[in-house]
This record gives structure tokens, sequence and C-alpha cells, in this order.
């Protein structure tokens, strides 16, 4: 009986020391930090914003963003501004950095 309760206990100890919580906290001011890219992204591609979703929302453009060691696209999209006054600043890329978009306030 004894063997059977250590053995048991081993097991559930073995599964929970890899369940460990993990915990991210991400706290975000202002201007995103920029992210050192060796080649400017590629040129955006055209497309068109299909009619709006609701009235107070506004278009995001579609963009490329640094993904791994290249670029990927993310398509436009219609977005809820977060607080009142706000516009999207589109992200760009300046001096070998790629500075990511945010939300600005008028």
């Amino acid at each position: 009986m004894k063997s059977k309760l250590l053995a048991l206990m081993f097991l559930a100890g073995t599964a929970t020391m890899f369940a460990g919580p993990r915990v991210v906290v991400g706290v975000g001011f202002g201007v995103p930090a920029p992210v050192a890219m060796y080649a400017a992204p590629p040129a955006p591609l055209v497309t068109y914003a299909p009619r709006m979703v609701r009235p107070g929302y506004t278009w995001v453009g579609g963009y490329w963003y640094p993904y791994g060691g290249h670029y990927a696209w993310r398509a436009g999209y219609w977005a809820r501004p977060p607080y009142a006054r706000a516009y999207w600043v589109g992200p760009r890329y300046y001096g070998g950095h790629y500075y990511g978009g945010y939300w600005h306030r008028r």
C-alpha cells in the first residue's frame, strides 16, 4: 500500500512540475520600441477597404510587419479606436529600424 501511494505521489509531482503557471505581463506606453531590421519591407499590396462595418470604426490599412527573420503581411481591417479622438498611425521603416503602428490621440 505504501509503495502504491509513493508511486502515485511521484507521478503527481512530476506532472505538476511541467504544468507550472506561466504569467506574462506586458506594459506599453506611447510609441512601441523599434525593431532592428536589415532590409526594408516590400511594397504594400494594393487592396481596397470594404464597406464600414459600423459607425465609429476606423479602417487600418494593410501593412508588412517583422516575423522571425522576414516580413509577413497583415491585411487591412476595421477597428474601433481604443479611446475618443484616436487615429491610427501606420507602421514605418526608417534608418534600419521598423517602427510598429499605434493609436494616437488628436
